[in-house]
């Protein structure tokens, strides 16, 4: 859940080389390392191979890219390999790897691609897995907090890359910085079961589920229900794939919308390929992934979707998420930040999708 101020963003980018020169560009599960961005074709498939850089660890959160890839969606679709690159806590940012050319597309969030837009990236957002954001405070059942305005005078863990859009939440919800205790915190939300602190900023899909099960009763509020309502792990690429790889475009993302469609109706095969096969070394619980992806579901499946197909994002949508960004102090168009026409595209060409 990589969100990255400007300032930010620079010095990710200084780090890029680092972080992705290694053995982050390694296949997933059996693909071939060193992928450049642009593919190569010496393989004999239409559009050879990408590297698409994942928002976070191999979990859960990439079912449809694990179904796309292991039901051959991406081979049917023209690809050599398809290398699914981890991002996390230490990862160099997708729109650092965009900028480089060292990915072709990533999972990233608005308030992370609309600052680089602003610094000069030539990037766009072409669609949205999660059409809500899943940003919560999770705090204890036994003293919840249950609203923005519970958590004056009390102690919150914010990780140092949520810093941007917890203080969006702070004043789309008129709240004095100083009235809340922030405390630095790492992503173990540890310090939250121990008392440490009363609230702690997390995914929906994880730390409430992962609290639960050790035995932690626990409660939680959306960012998205109290003004930040902003979509999440968005499909981002340059603006010159878009000019001038529209076709290749095209073909990954009808593999995704397969991949995915996959996912939201079978739960448990999402589990069993994050926890046997992707992320097998990260050594995940087989019942909380499970769990995680039921409860994601809710979020990648809406109304809007239902009607016009996955990924999409509806115009009032978008206005809701320029709006969110300005309250974050992000001050970006829709057209500079979202390019939705090539999905619209696909869906004209291929209604079966929806």
């Amino acid at each position: 859940m990589s969100n990255i101020d400007r300032r930010s963003f620079l010095r990710f980018t200084a780090l890029t080389g680092a972080a992705l020169g290694g053995a982050g560009l390694l296949a997933a599960c059996g693909g071939s390392s060193g992928t450049s961005s642009n593919g190569s074709t010496d393989d004999g498939s239409k559009y050879g191979k990408v590297a698409i850089q994942l928002s976070w660890i191999k979990n859960i959160e990439f079912a449809g890219e694990y179904f796309a890839d292991s039901k051959g969606y991406f081979k049917e679709a023209g690809f050599g390999a398809v290398d699914l690159v981890a991002g996390g806590a230490a990862s160099t940012s997708v729109e650092a790897g965009l900028d480089t050319g060292k990915i072709w597309l990533g999972l990233s969030a608005p308030q992370t691609t609309a600052p680089a837009i602003l610094e000069g990236l030539p990037a766009k957002i072409v669609g949205a897995t999660f059409q809500k954001n899943p940003f919560a405070i999770v705090s204890s059942a036994a003293k919840p907090i249950k609203s923005p305005q519970d958590m004056k005078g009390r102690k919150i863990g914010v990780q140092d890359t949520n810093q941007l859009i917890f203080n969006a939440l702070l004043a789309a919800n008129n709240i004095n910085p100083a009235d809340v205790t922030i405390v630095p915190a790492q992503f173990d939300p540890t310090p939250l079961a121990n008392g440490e602190v009363d609230g702690w900023v997390s995914y929906v899909t994880n730390e409430p589920i992962t609290l639960a099960a050790k035995g932690f009763a626990n409660e939680h509020f959306l960012f998205a229900d109290f003004g930040l309502p902003l979509v999440a792990e968005t499909l981002t690429v340059s603006q010159n794939t878009i000019d001038n790889e529209r076709d290749k475009l095209k073909a990954f993302l009808i593999a995704e919308i397969k991949g995915w469609k996959d996912a939201v109706a079978d739960p448990a095969e999402s589990a069993r390929l994050a926890v046997e096969v992707y992320g097998k070394d990260l050594k995940l619980d087989l019942a909380e992934q499970t769990l995680e992806a039921t409860a994601q579901n809710d979020l990648v499946v809406s109304d809007e979707t239902k009607a016009n197909g996955l990924f999409t994002i509806s115009d009032a949508l978008i206005a809701q998420n320029i709006a969110a960004l300005k309250t974050a102090k992000i001050d970006i168009t829709a057209e500079q930040l979202f390019d939705l026409s090539i999905l619209k595209e696909i869906y004209a060409e291929n209604p079966g999708l929806k």
